[in-house]
This record gives C-alpha cells, structure tokens and sequence, in this order.
C-alpha cells in the first residue's frame, strides 16, 4: 500500500478557476488544470506512486523535536506550512493570485515561496507532474538552471525557480536541493499553459512580492463584503473564502468539491467525482451569500442557472439535469480510472459522473427557490423558460426519483423530492402573483396543494410519529432537516417536534447526523459511510429553529472541532473523527453558514 496523508492534513489554494490541495508535508497531490473538472496534473492524493506531486518541504532531521504547522494567513487563502527545528524556523506560502473577471484562460500560476525567519533550514523540491489523471508521458525541456518546462498532451507546465534554487533534471522529472538562512528567500513558480503557448516572464523577487500582496489584497477587499458579524465570524469568514474559492467565475458556477475519488469508506466503492455544479447545491447557496452579502457570486449564479432554464430539454427530455460542468456542458460521462489504486486503495476512481442521468425532482424546488430570493428573473423569455418548466413539473411531480442522495439501489416515491416540489410550486406562484407575470396559476396552485396532501397523508408515519424517506419505509431521511427553512411547516409544530425527536433517536450520534440508514434502505452501494457534515449543520439550524438552543449551540460547537487545522471540512465524518470523502466539500461550508446564521438570530431573540 502506499503512503497517503490523512484527507483532512491539506489546505486549499486557487485562483478562482483551478484550485490545488497542499499537504501539511508542502506536497501539492492534487491540482488539475485549466478548470476544476479538467484532468489533473499532481494526483498523488489518489495513487501516490503514478499521480504526480510537487514538493517544497524543510528538512527536519529525525528525531529533533521538529514540527510542521499549517495555516492561512488571516482572512485570505494564502496558504502557508511553517517549519519548526531547532536549527531554524522556515515556511513555505502557497498562493495563486485570483483571476478577476468573467474570461475562462488556460494559463493558471501557482506560487510557492520559501523562506526562513531564524537560523538555517534545507529545502527539498520535486516536481513529478503526471498528465492526465496519471495516463500520459511526459517529455522536459531545459532552458537553464533555473526554467525548465513539462510538455504534456494539449498542456505544457512551466517551472521557474529563483533565489539559491538550482534545477537538476532526473529523468524526465526535476528535483533541487538548497539551504537558506535568517531573512533569505527562495521561490518556485508553477504556470499551465496550452501547449506552444509563450513563456512566462522572468521571475523577479520584486515581482513575487507583488503577486503575493494582490492576493492578499483581493481577498481582504472581498470580504470587506460581508455583513456577517455574529459570533463565529472566524469560520464563517473561512468557509464564505472557501466557497468563493469552490466556484468558477467565468460563469460563476460553484463546484461540489475540489476533488474526486476520495472515499466516504476506506477501502470502500463509494468514492464519486464531485468537481461539477450540482443545481441543487448552487442554488441552496444563494440564499446564505445572499445574507452575507455576497451579491454579485449570487446574481452570477442565478445568471448560470437561468441559462440552463433557457437552453431547454437535456438529453432526457427534462427541462434540467442535476448537475452540469462549469460551462454548463450537460455530458458527464463516468469512466473508471483503473490504473489509479484510489486513495488508501480505495478504487474504483471514477472521473464524470454517471448519476447526472438520474431523475431527481427535487432540483426545481431548489432552483425555484433561488430565483425567488431577489425575485430576478430576467428578461421576459426567462420568465417564459421558468414558467415552461413549472408547467412540466405540473405533469411530472408525482414520479418516483433517485432521490437527493442519487441512491443507485431504483426509484422511490421520496418525501424529499415531493417536498421540493411543493417548493417549486409555491415560489412559482408567489412570483408570478407578485410580478403580474402570465402563468397557469390556477394549474400551479392545484399542484402545489396536492402535494402538501400528498406529503402528510403518505410522508407521515403514524407509528414513527415522522415524516419518512420515502412512502414505502419507516427509515428516516436527514434531508427532511429542510422542512421548516423552506416554509413546508412550522419548526414549532408538533408534527415536526416529533420528527426532529424521531432523528434524534435514529441519525444522530453525539451531534454527528447520518444522512440515512443504508442497511435499513438500501441504496444499491457495498460498505458503509460516516455522518454526513452537511446534515449534521442543518441539523443545528433544525434545533435552533426549534428553540433548542441550549443543544443547538452544544452540537455546532461540538461540530467545529471536527473541522481541520485550517477550518476545512470533507464531505463527512468517519467513526474515529476522520475526514472523508471529498474535500473541501462546498455543500458542508454553506450550511455551516446558514447553521450560525440561524442560530445567530435565535440566540440574540433570546437574550434579554
């Protein structure tokens, strides 16, 4: 088996079109290029012999009491590893400059800098890129001791070093060696360029600094933004910089995750590519960036989804599919990459993503939802287009689906599903009421109240006192978490105390939520899966919407310390408190948000 870091041992860089993770070891194992869902460049993360990596690390000698430490630097997504010896203090910032604007480029530049603060530290570097997700060779062109660049299929990276760093080539790979003192500086540049493309300018300390100080700069300017002022502002502000970092701004389409292929169990087949934008997961988002002020990364993507709304049927014939690519390309195609071992020896690898074909109807209650939020529909043909879509789902809603889960266990009548329905429906009216726009509000109205029958006549379980699942189950869905947000029912209501009472029983453990039992409904996948961080902060926002605060504010604390070093979460929580799945995961950084946002408001009603 080959050595991996733990998933949760890694920061996250990015320029707002790619991102990279580092390890607390200064290893760059995961970075693909020219977008999120390109094919990667490092993938040590998920084979670490044929994936490729970038190293810049200190030496620390075995056995001297030396430690590394990983941090951003306060408020941004500088990136920096802190090397500790006794024979020097040192670091390593990794950065990329955000890329402003709307234009998509495939030049990307990733910049790491070392340099030591006390004494004397060696440096060790490696640059071993593997092209194409680990499947394509490479060849290396020298220009000197200090630039060299890796010719790869369609891609060429360029290296440049500066200060004491002197390139050596091994095979077609590079490595260097170099020892700095008290105030000395050293630097590496990675850029991804088309193939051909030209050369970067020449390095210059002068150069360097100003890259690293525009960094700063952006992200100190972004979040000047935000009107979040509570009581955790310190993970709030870290997760609203992870988002931002999670979505691509040439379309302002978020992203579900940097990565793809880490699994939810060690050893497990569960190990899915979530490097697309989920319809759900983006529009779930407007709302929180709405609250904390980031107005322009929520018109941007209900901008993307309208375009979506507009191009019309997918290759299904629906009006949507549950998640597209950046650019809002619908094809997904999965492919198992196995010539990668996975992560831990986690395989299959998948790259695309098959269940972009799986019917889940709950998607236009989320979209519906977001377009609401400010009540901007655009010109009148998206009206026309949203209005086009509510008339489908008026003669679609009552189809069992795969559910938000994308169960690949068959079709369910789920609660969840219908529950958003009921959700596209209402805003629909309310915005065509309010907007005098034409519509078939008669139509829209009768479906809307036939699917809140619908739910507490089949949804509730009498003997559970519970809303179920799906209507065929007594097992309980954390989904279901969202009933109150989305104005279904009251978070006071008896139905829902009782509900929240029966979650407490079945999916919760020690504030850690299951999204389901999959033993007791089966999803079609082997193994098994931690608690799932997305349910376990709605499950905060439920508490306190509630009036359970004592135990919400209890449980959210409780859930932070689960976060990382550097205050990122996986997309779950195994049993012995590790991260898993893939990381950062947009969705869990986004409910944390509406968690302290929720309990924010309740804790200042209450006090005196």
């Amino acid at each position: 088996m080959n050595h991996y870091p733990a998933i949760a041992d890694h920061g996250l860089v990015g320029d707002l079109q790619t991102a990279a993770l580092v390890s607390s070891g200064g290893t760059i194992d995961w970075w693909c290029t020219p977008r999120f869902d390109s094919p990667s460049v490092f993938a040590s993360l998920l084979d670490s012999e044929r994936g490729g990596r970038c190293t810049l690390a200190a030496e620390l000698p075995d056995g001297s009491g030396g430690t590394v430490r990983q941090l951003y630097l306060s408020d941004t997504a500088v990136l920096v590893n802190r090397f500790l010896a006794p024979g020097g203090v040192g670091e390593v910032a990794d950065f990329m400059v955000p890329i402003e604007g709307t234009v998509a480029t495939d030049r990307h530049r990733l910049v790491r800098i070392a340099r030591v603060v006390r004494g004397s530290l060696s440096f060790t570097f490696e640059c071993r890129p593997r092209f194409d997700y680990g499947r394509a060779s490479h060849s290396l062109t020298r220009t000197d001791d200090h630039t060299v660049v890796f010719h790869g299929p369609e891609t060429d990276l360029h290296l440049q070093a500066a200060g004491h760093v002197t390139l050596q080539a091994d095979g077609d790979d590079i490595t260097a060696r170099f020892t700095l003192g008290a105030g000395e500086v050293a630097a590496v540049v990675l850029t991804s360029a088309a193939s051909g493309g030209p050369a970067p300018e020449p390095l210059s300390r002068d150069g360097i600094a100003d890259e690293l100080e525009a960094c700063r700069t952006f992200w100190h300017r972004w979040l000047r933004s935000s009107t979040y002022r509570g009581r955790w502002r310190d993970m709030v502000n870290r997760s609203a910089i992870t988002l931002k970092l999670l979505t691509y701004a040439p379309t302002g389409a978020p992203i579900a995750a940097a990565t793809m292929g880490l699994p939810e169990q060690i050893g497990g087949e569960r190990n899915w590519d979530y490097r697309y934008t989920w319809v759900r997961d983006g529009s779930l988002s407007v709302r929180a960036l709405v609250d904390l002020g980031f107005k322009e990364e929520a018109h941007a993507f209900r901008r993307w989804l309208r375009d979506r709304i507009d191009a019309g049927a997918t290759s299904s014939g629906d009006p949507l599919q549950i998640m597209y690519r950046v650019d809002g390309e619908p094809h997904l195609t999965e492919e198992i990459l196995d010539h990668l071992e996975g992560y831990m020896g986690s395989a299959p690898v998948r790259a695309g993503n098959a269940a972009a074909d799986q019917l889940q109807l709950d998607i236009y209650g989320e979209a519906a939802d977001a377009l609401s939020v400010s009540g901007d529909m655009g010109a009148l043909r998206g009206w026309l287009a949203f209005s086009n879509v509510l008339d489908w789902l008026a003669d679609n809603w009552d189809r069992p689906d795969e559910g938000i889960w994308e169960t690949r266990g068959g079709r369910q009548n789920f609660t969840y599903s219908r529950l958003m329905t009921w959700v596209a429906f209402n805003r629909g009216v309310h915005l065509a009421t309010s907007h005098s726009r034409p519509a078939d509000i008669t139509r829209w109205t009768a479906a809307r109240d036939a699917v809140f029958r619908q739910i507490v006549e089949r949804g509730w379980h009498e003997e559970r006192q519970a809303f179920v699942q799906h209507y065929d189950t007594d097992v309980l869905d954390a989904s279901l978490l969202l009933m109150p947000r989305v104005g279904f029912i009251s978070p006071m209501d008896p139905a829902w105390l009782s509900t929240l009472d029966a979650m407490d029983r079945d999916l919760v453990s020690d504030s850690l939520v299951y999204r389901y039992d999959p033993a007791a409904s089966p999803d079609g996948l082997r193994g098994s899966e931690g608690t799932f961080n997305l349910c376990s902060f709605l499950y905060v926002e439920a508490l306190a919407r509630s009036g359970r605060l004592q135990q919400a504010r209890y449980a959210f604390d409780k859930m932070l310390t689960y976060a990382n070093h550097v205050g990122l979460f996986a997309e779950e929580t195994g049993p012995s408190g590790e991260q898993l799945g893939n990381f950062p995961q947009a969705f869990t950084h986004l409910a944390l948000v509406a968690a302290a946002m929720a309990l924010d408001e309740q804790l200042d009603k209450a006090e005196p």
